[in-house]
């Protein structure tokens, strides 16, 4: 009698062969190092990529904010971890298992990302033909690949209420953690630049150790803190929350010093206001004072520079105007591609009027934008702008009339960025963030919202409110 040959089936084919793998491999990392920490890490590898794979938007969300908070910098001591390295190989790597693989993100596309794949595209073509081209595609290749994918991640990825009420409450939380270590900074005296503007990981050269960029990160969740606080029906955590945040990042801010970081919480403040005080006289009236207020609360008179001590048209306000002078010269030699990404202060020699000895930054989204991408390149950026403020303000127009179909969570996201983006644009003109991540955020958040309207709330668009 002849036996049947028996054959493994397919069904335990696959966990055969996976535990042989991992055996093998396991082995081999062993007589490389022998250490339990190697047989632990494989072993939580399958739970953390299911763990990533089920919440994508979440780890997304990190690196977003690992990237822009500085986080691991805020926090030396988690430095050598390599978070946001991890967060990016686990974000890039559910990303695209979701978008191509298992198809449960939906790609689409929206006038905006047209805008702003126009606008990639031109920054592309100048990094090829920027004056110098290694800090081009240095700068690139470091961090603006990422914000190109994360801008296309997070739009297509906030998908439902509980992804746009997690982005206001974390980007909360992480802004308030950034302003309470600043505040200890101030008072412990350290890191601080021309003795009373305070800075975060400067010894160590962090990018917060610029007070203006600190200004502009603790200026960013100003928005969203602001949102929780005035949107009804978010819970007393996210209250508790909001009120602690705002209070943390108004007092940072003013240490800072900064009077684009000033400009754009006080534009902020602003929006909140118009939408909430009926009689506009009321409104303007503590607008202009709230503005001397904090002009005078913030100290910026006893600036070592622009301050009150310096007759006529201050050394940093002067310093600006002669950076925009060069910055418009780049563009009006390199009038379709400017002298390229992160070119303008290798740059600052060869068009500035003014040499004392030292390049300088260009301190202006505008001009930095013209400077390095040329006048193409600000007309596109300025359209996209302008296309985001009208998604933003449509968004937020449907909401408010359809607010019985909506959960607070979308509410309070809405008006979050739709604060945060006139914020942003007019700490524009003082601090230079074309090519850095808060104005891609909140674009792809602006989009993301503008969506989940056009699939959730009817077509029909009322007309503006007297009240709003």
């Amino acid at each position: 009698m002849i036996e049947r040959q028996v054959h493994p089936t397919p069904s335990l084919l696959f966990p055969v062969l996976s535990c042989a793998v991992v055996c093998i491999v396991i082995s081999a990392l062993w007589s490389i190092l022998p250490h339990p920490v190697i047989v632990m890490t494989i072993c939580l590898l399958p739970i953390a990529i299911l763990v990533v794979l089920r919440f994508p938007f979440l780890f997304i969300l990190l690196f977003i904010i690992f990237s822009f908070f500085r986080i691991h910098e805020v926090f030396p001591l988690i430095y050598n971890f390599k978070i946001p390295l991890l967060l990016s190989l686990a974000s890039l790597g559910a990303l695209f298992w979701h978008t191509l693989i298992s198809r449960q993100v939906q790609v689409y596309w929206r006038p905006e990302l047209s805008m702003l794949s126009a606008f990639f595209v031109l920054v592309f073509v100048g990094v090829l033909l920027a004056s110098n081209r290694p800090v081009a595609i240095e700068y690139f290749k470091i961090i603006y690949w990422k914000i190109i994918i994360m801008t296309y991640a997070v739009a297509w990825l906030s998908r439902c209420e509980k992804d746009f009420a997690l982005a206001c409450r974390l980007i909360t939380l992480f802004g308030m953690l950034v302003g309470l270590v600043a505040l200890s900074n101030q008072m412990n005296a350290i890191g601080l630049v021309e003795g009373t503007r305070v800075t975060i990981g400067r010894e160590f050269g962090s990018v917060l150790g610029d007070p203006n960029d600190l200004a502009l990160v603790l200026m960013f969740p100003v928005a969203f803190a602001c949102s929780l606080l005035f949107t009804k029906n978010v819970g007393w955590f996210n209250k508790v929350l909001a009120v602690s945040s705002v209070v943390v990042l108004f007092l940072a801010i003013i240490a800072t010093q900064s009077r684009g970081g000033l400009l754009g919480m006080l534009s902020i403040f602003a929006v909140f206001g118009y939408r909430k005080i009926h009689s506009k006289t009321l409104f303007f009236t503590l607008i202009v004072f709230a503005a001397i207020i904090l002009f005078v609360f913030a100290g910026i008179s006893e600036r070592a520079s622009g301050g009150a001590t310096e007759a006529g048209i201050d050394a940093s306000a002067m310093g600006r105007l002669y950076a925009w002078e060069a910055a418009f010269g780049m563009a009006l030699h390199n009038p379709f591609s400017g002298v390229g990404l992160n070119n303008f202060y290798a740059n600052y020699y060869y068009y500035s009027s003014h040499w004392d000895g030292l390049n300088h930054a260009v301190h202006s989204t505008w001009f930095g934008v013209l400077a390095e991408t040329g006048f193409l390149g600000l007309s596109i950026f300025v359209a996209c702008i302008v296309l985001l403020i009208k998604s933003a303000i449509t968004s937020l127009r449907r909401i408010e009339a359809h607010l019985s179909m909506v959960t607070p969570a979308v509410y309070g996201a809405a008006q979050a960025v739709f604060a945060g983006l006139i914020g942003t644009i007019v700490s524009a003109t003082f601090l230079t963030q074309g090519f850095t991540w808060p104005l891609y955020i909140l674009a792809a958040l602006v989009i993301a919202i503008a969506q989940w309207c056009t699939t959730h709330l009817p077509k029909e668009i009322p007309p503006p409110s007297k009240k709003h």
